[in-house]
């Protein structure tokens, strides 16, 4: 049976708080299968969660993403990005972001969106 796969990619300052969501929300996050672009799968495995590792975002990690997108084997994204930081495979997370839209894939860029995704309110306490 298969289930319904979430793709998790952050930018390097943002690592530590994508593992922390996924930690945070992890019976969330059991019911689907997951894939990630190399460090960040890394960090999430070592929490004991299940994920396939890609390669990392910078050596073609996100174009491997977006060509599962593409495929219809990814029904929804969680990309902590760093808006202020450059990043040498731009070209690459544009190309994500679009097939994202193109193909009406959920994604979540940040915290807030990401808890609205899973069915968390952000924007009151519980």
């Amino acid at each position: 049976m298969n289930r319904p796969t979430v793709a998790l990619i952050a930018h390097d300052g943002k690592k530590d708080a994508l593992v922390e969501f996924v930690q945070a929300n992890q019976p969330w996050f059991e019911k689907f299968d997951l894939i990630g672009t190399g460090t960040t799968g890394g960090r999430i495995a070592s929490l004991g969660i299940q994920i396939e590792c890609l390669a990392s975002g910078p050596l073609g990690g996100d174009a491997q993403i977006a060509s599962r997108i593409t495929e219809n084997r990814v029904q929804a994204v969680i990309f902590f990005r760093d808006p202020m930081g450059k990043h040498p495979h731009e070209p690459d997370i544009n190309m994500l972001l679009r097939q994202c839209d193109v193909h009406n894939v959920p994604l979540a860029t940040n915290y807030a969106t990401a808890s609205l995704l899973i069915g968390r309110s952000a924007l009151v306490s519980e």
